[in-house]
């Protein structure tokens, strides 16, 4: 189940739910008191080239020798 973020408007309290998409719904109409929060997920990125062992590079030769023509895996 998703969490959700509000924030208490009266107090500034901040608080994470753990519920439902629906559940939520029937929060922010029963509690008008509190305010959700708008999070937005980290995403994560890499930069730069990955270095990798001889056993990967074999696997990747394996992989590519045993695949169909035209595959393009580069090793």
């Amino acid at each position: 189940m998703p969490t959700y973020t509000f924030i208490n408007k009266q107090t500034g309290e901040e608080k994470d739910f753990i519920m439902s998409m629906s559940e939520r719904e029937d929060f922010v109409k029963e509690n008008t008191e509190w305010e959700q929060k708008l999070v937005f997920p980290k995403v994560v990125t890499h930069v730069g080239g990955v270095k990798t062992d001889d056993t990967w590079k074999d696997t990747l030769k394996a992989i590519k020798k045993n695949s169909a023509k035209g595959n393009t895996i580069k090793v």
